[in-house]
């Protein structure tokens, strides 16, 4: 076989246009997306009445998903940018792979953002009635930076390839591109962390927790992606790459673990007056997050620490639990913060707002205060329906094989 056959035929399917299983993939996500539409376009009729959003609880699932999404798209970002901002060995192809990947989540984090506003109308009287002085804007603003450094990074990666973008550029990019991935964060964290009325936010250690949680979660994510499509014939990726990625899996686990036991000492220290917190985590209603975070992060480190059990599958599955964790974080931390009020009778009790409402201030709140209606789940299937739709679209048309000296 000539070089020139060889080459053609080392080529991964996904340069040549994709599959038809990936394509059939991204066929069911377009009904899925278009389904979520058909749902917001109801929720949009009726109002956010139809949601278990009310006073006391004014963010819910579309929230927690933003935070999730934001984190999947920094911590993405972050692992393509940091070799080439440093100059050290990277991970090949998943370079591109990773940033795609945060493509794709940002634009599921700014899609919840919109359908979480309660009218269209209401993006427009964002811009056009701003107030700059506002964390809130501040956010909106990183986001839209955000994705579209993104995708000039993405751009810039694949000129790059080509000899059309010098490696200094690309340097230069990768710079900017981390900076941004660590301050969409930042700013998402100072959102809740201001909250003064709500215990649970208003700490200056979400900005870090943030970051470490994004690491965890994105790292996670772009190892499961790696795997599968190397499996899938798509990728070709050195084994010592995937290796690197589940270390450093576990690192971030380990800091990110850390973070969590420092804000649960500072909680359950009696004279900080937040045991509640501490009980409401350990013991009530939120319980199977909190230990479900616990178990999935410990089970996914020990599967990238211990040599004999990182296997392709077993890292995957490690990437897999990542993943779920830190979505657990994010549901007691947003559902959390409204769970126990840091102020008494902060509004009118009816069964709309709390658990218990005829009973004194401790019955109230014994049960979960809210739970997603079917609604808000089918919109948010619809949203990371879009998501992930793109990011295979991504995959088609992307040349992932790396070029000759790629680190």
């Amino acid at each position: 076989m000539t070089d020139n056959a060889a080459a053609v035929a080392a080529k991964p399917p996904a340069a040549k246009g994709g599959s038809r299983g990936l394509n059939v993939a991204i066929g069911a996500c377009a009904v899925l997306a278009v389904l979520g539409i058909v749902l917001w376009v109801v929720q949009l009729s009726g109002g956010m009445i139809q949601t278990a959003m009310r006073n006391l609880d004014s963010w819910g699932l579309y929230i927690t998903l933003f935070m999730f999404f934001v984190g999947l798209s920094a911590g993405g970002l972050i692992i393509s940018s940091v070799p080439k901002a440093f100059g050290i060995r990277g991970f090949g192809g998943i370079s591109k792979v990773a940033v795609m990947s945060s493509i794709a989540a940002t634009v599921a984090a700014i899609a919840f953002v919109v359908v979480d506003l309660g009218q269209p109308v209401r993006m427009w009287e964002l811009f056009a009635y701003s107030n700059l002085g506002s964390p809130l804007m501040w956010d909106i603003i990183v986001l839209m930076t955000y994705l579209i450094l993104s995708c000039v990074y993405l751009w810039a990666q694949v000129r790059n390839e080509r000899g059309k973008v010098s490696h200094t550029a690309l340097r230069v990019i990768s710079v900017v591109a981390l900076v941004c991935a660590v301050l969409v964060h930042s700013v998402t964290a100072w959102i809740f962390g201001l909250q003064q009325s709500h215990e649970m936010w208003h700490t200056a250690l979400l900005g870090p927790w943030f970051v470490s949680s994004a690491l965890v979660c994105g790292t996670g994510l772009v190892l499961v992606i790696a795997i599968a499509l190397s499996k899938a014939g798509y990728l070709s990726v050195e084994r010592a790459n995937l290796v690197k990625l589940a270390k450093l899996l576990g690192a971030f686990l380990m800091v990110d673990l850390y973070f969590f036991g420092c804000d649960l000492l500072t909680e359950a220290f009696p004279a900080a007056g937040g045991v509640a917190i501490v009980e409401m985590l350990t013991s009530g209603p939120l319980a199977p997050f909190f230990w479900g975070e616990i178990v999935l992060s410990v089970a996914a480190a020990v599967i990238c620490f211990v040599p004999s059990l990182r296997t392709n599958p077993l890292m995957a599955l490690a990437g897999v639990a990542a993943i779920l964790a830190i979505l657990c974080k994010r549901v007691q931390l947003l559902v959390g913060g409204f769970q126990v009020p840091n102020i008494e009778w902060p509004a009118i009790m009816t069964p709309s707002t709390i658990t218990n409402w005829q009973g004194n201030l401790e019955q109230a709140y014994a049960g979960l205060v809210y739970w997603p209606t079917p609604l808000e789940f089918g919109v948010a299937l619809g949203v990371i329906a879009l998501a992930v739709g793109i990011f295979l679209l991504g995959i088609k048309m992307l040349p992932l094989k790396p070029a000759p000296g790629e680190d």
